[in-house]
């Protein structure tokens, strides 16, 4: 009995010992996360698991900035601008931002680098949730769900007492052309196989055809697709890529679904092409400006599916990045960084 109690004792010591030295090292991690309200609308997410020393704002301001970062260890943004200007003042205390997202056009990575501070990002937390609403949006458009909605809300239920009222298809035989083979394009892919689609794909790293996935110019594609994907980055060579000339190669019966980066797509050229009838119609989970504004014609379109940029906002989803984003901090801090897109 007295051998058994030494022996806790000596544990219980142990284990205040780690906690200590794990709480000295944790105090060292002062995190702070900028937008939090980005990320939990909702409320269902805990922070507290990113460092024993977190600091949560909803939001902050470009003036509000400076004094919530002092002594920073860790700053945590959600498509946050974080530009040159904005870094250049940071405290010298700053050494990582954690992009809390697959995208991370919204820093300045050169002056990120010139002031010894790394950007890290979360890559492949949306897979699925993503793959599944350009799918759903793919889905809808084929039997105009957004016209038949928009009918119930004025009270119209020619669908239901008369015959119906819009246009209703099969997926399966048709050609889905996808933009981009990453981790969500090549989801999209596979969900569409198993609908017995035909699948193009165009992709900037050259590849040799799969059964039943060839992959082709950016012009073929774009004239024997159904329906096109875009799931490529937002850089200076794809922004815009489809416009005004690349619409006009299109189908008049095709549909194209962007559940990437608004700027892909020249919206102008976009709405231009929707009212000509130049193709059918559009599923944008993503639009040039975040919110459209209040008067932009998208939101009433009746070949337009608008959503907002609800790809990566699944619950499960949500939880899985903020999971990512602890092991991104606690990586770095152990010396073994992961996820690295900027570093010294």
């Amino acid at each position: 009995m007295c051998s058994y109690v030494k022996f806790r004792k000596l544990l219980d010591i142990q284990s205040i010992e780690f906690i200590r030295i794990m709480g000295e090292i944790d105090m060292n991690e002062k995190c702070v996360v900028l937008n939090a309200k980005k990320m939990n609308f909702d409320g269902k997410l805990d922070f507290s698991m990113l460092s024993s020393d977190v600091t949560v704002y909803d939001d902050t301001t470009k003036e509000q900035l400076s004094e919530r970062i002092q002594g920073a260890d860790i700053i945590v943004t959600k498509e946050m601008p974080v530009s040159g200007e904005m870094i250049q003042h940071f405290p010298e205390s700053v050494k990582l931002i954690c992009e809390a997202g697959t995208g991370y056009n919204n820093i300045d990575l050169e002056a990120a680098r010139k002031k010894g501070i790394t950007v890290c990002n979360i890559p492949a937390y949306s897979t699925e949730r993503v793959a599944h609403t350009a799918i759903m949006m793919m889905l809808n458009l084929s039997s105009t769900m957004q016209v038949q909605m928009k009918m119930l809300a004025r009270g119209n239920h020619d669908n239901f007492t008369k015959n119906l009222q819009v246009s209703h298809v099969e997926v399966n035989g048709k050609t889905l052309g996808v933009i981009g083979a990453g981790h969500i394009g090549r989801k999209v892919m596979q969900i569409a196989q198993a609908l017995d689609m035909n699948i193009l794909v165009h992709s900037r790293t050259p590849r040799e055809d799969e059964k039943g996935i060839r992959y082709v110019s950016l012009e073929e594609l774009l004239k024997n697709s159904d329906y096109i994907s875009m799931h490529c980055p937002l850089t200076e060579s794809t922004k815009h890529m489809i416009n005004r000339e690349t619409l006009s190669l299109m189908k008049p019966s095709a549909f194209v679904i962007n559940t990437s980066r608004g700027a892909l797509i020249d919206e102008a050229a976009l709405i231009e092409a929707l009212e000509n009838g130049t193709i059918a119609g559009a599923g944008l989970d993503v639009q040039e400006t975040e919110p459209p504004e209040e008067n932009s014609p998208l939101y009433t379109m009746d070949n337009v599916l608008l959503t907002p940029h609800m790809g990566w906002k699944g619950l499960e989803t949500r939880q899985r990045l903020v999971s990512i984003l602890a092991d991104n901090i606690k990586k770095f801090m152990e010396g073994t960084p992961i996820n690295v897109v900027s570093s010294l």
